[in-house]
């Protein structure tokens, strides 16, 4: 096993398939082994280069075979699926990695360390617990509405619902008006944990100058900025803002034949957390310049003359994805390009 150059590990919960191949793409081994065996089967190959598909869990290995002195590579898993032959099966997986990591034109994804883990971690939370907060805010508001009690959606309205609920000259039977009040104890107990995750991350916006540096682009607050820290790779990793763009999925679908360029719809193939805070931050931008009348640019104030709003924010959000590259390529905070030219 002297001359094995790459191994590609199908990761599974307890079983891992291992495929060794030579230089020449010769098969040198195809290993079974249980989780607790891995490291230690890796510790006595030579150092070469260990493939695996992007997921939940490559990144701890990734972190931990790297340690063993391999080079370790995460390939996403759609570019992986067609050098799978036939039949699919944890062999044939293991082995259709070991092709696609040796492609010259391979795209890697790079390994997350410990703390960039950590801190998506709280972002997702907070998704979480944004989202259970909203379901709980819209299974009062339909169990009120059988009742005659309208309020509109969105959390600021809540304290409408809760006035009804208390308010005995509504009549609302007292068994519902305690459930009610379950409800609004569940809400209330989402937002102050919410809050407490919010503080968290304002806490290490301040500590860090690139997300500082991010948020001063318009459309961009702590959020975003905090996410694209935790979500991206290093931004050295891409050739330009557009590929920073493209692997957020704020790029055109290509449908080209024939030499005919034929763009469609948003791709949204990419990373989706950065994508959707980019697109709401771009949509804040374009709902308050058509507020105000305020011009944010010429190159704004002319695509919202001809153009629906919610292109337009897609793509004032491709620009933002843009700016935040070159933003952290060249360690420069946001300069107006408006405000320059008057």
């Amino acid at each position: 096993m002297e001359n094995v150059t790459i191994i590609g590990i199908d990761l599974a919960k307890r079983t891992f398939q291992l495929h060794g191949a030579g230089a020449d793409g010769s098969v040198i081994f195809r290993k079974k082994l249980s989780r607790e065996r891995v490291l230690g089967f890796l510790d006595s190959q030579p150092k070469c280069l260990v493939a695996m598909e992007s997921c939940a869990t490559s990144h701890y290995w990734g972190r931990e075979i790297a340690k063993l002195g391999h080079e370790v590579r995460l390939i996403p898993p759609i570019y992986v699926k067609p050098f799978v032959k036939r039949q699919k099966n944890d062999a044939a997986d293991a082995e259709a990695i070991v092709e696609a990591a040796s492609r010259p034109t391979m795209h890697f994804v790079a390994v997350k360390t410990e703390a960039q883990q950590a801190q998506s971690m709280v972002f997702r939370t907070r998704d979480i617990l944004v989202g259970q907060r909203t379901q709980m805010i819209n299974a009062l508001r339909g169990h009120l509405a059988e009742y005659g009690v309208i309020a509109p959606q969105g959390t600021v309205h809540v304290h409408r619902l809760e006035q009804v609920i208390e308010d005995p000259k509504f009549g609302l039977p007292e068994q519902v008006r305690d459930l009610s009040r379950l409800y609004l104890d569940q809400i209330t107990m989402y937002d102050d944990k919410i809050k407490a995750l919010e503080k968290i991350i304002r806490e290490r916006a301040k500590q860090d100058e690139d997300v500082t540096r991010l948020m001063t682009i318009p459309g961009i607050g702590v959020i975003t900025a905090m996410a694209i820290q935790a979500f991206a790779p290093p931004m050295e990793v891409f050739r330009n803002g557009r590929d920073f763009a493209a692997w957020l999925g704020i790029v055109p679908r290509q449908k080209s034949t024939g030499g005919k360029p034929k763009l469609g719809k948003t791709s949204k193939m990419g990373q989706r957390d950065i994508r959707r805070l980019l697109i709401l931050g771009a949509t804040s931008v374009v709902n308050w310049a058509g507020r105000t009348g305020v011009p944010k640019g010429p190159w704004l104030t002319r695509m919202l003359v001809c153009k629906p709003r919610i292109l337009v924010a897609t793509a004032l959000a491709n620009k933002m994805a843009r700016i935040v590259w070159a933003l952290m390529t060249k360690k420069e905070n946001y300069r107006d390009p408006a405000a320059a030219v008057a």
